[in-house]
């Protein structure tokens, strides 16, 4: 199968209680502070790196990263799959797959 989906170690989260969450994840669990913006804080945890985003409460996030983003949402619509949030500034798009599991495809290295 050509262009294969490889994860990458990032999941997110965005919630509205975000300095709770934040206090959460810092001082209950513990984790160190990897990444910092206005609008966001990551956690390294060991096997993943944590996001915590400000904004409307939507379940995790996890990311695939693919050699072409635009072939692999054609794809992914073709078999079923819902466009759920798109920004091209950061760049995001979050998929949702007929099995309700939500994605993020990011651009990365060819997987064999």
């Amino acid at each position: 199968m050509a262009d294969k989906f490889l994860s990458s170690r990032e999941v997110i989260i965005r919630t509205d209680a975000w300095d709770k969450a934040t206090h959460f994840y810092k001082s209950v669990l513990g984790l160190p502070v990897t990444y910092r913006s206005k609008t966001m804080l990551g956690f390294e945890t060991g096997a993943f790196c944590l996001y915590v985003e400000k904004g409307a409460r939507h379940g995790p996030v996890f990311e695939f990263l693919v050699p072409d983003v635009e072939a692999a949402k054609a794809r992914l619509t073709a078999a079923g799959c819902t466009i759920e949030e798109e920004d091209a500034a950061l760049p995001r798009c979050y998929i949702r797959d007929p099995y309700g599991v939500v994605f993020n495809i990011g651009k990365g290295r060819a997987v064999k």
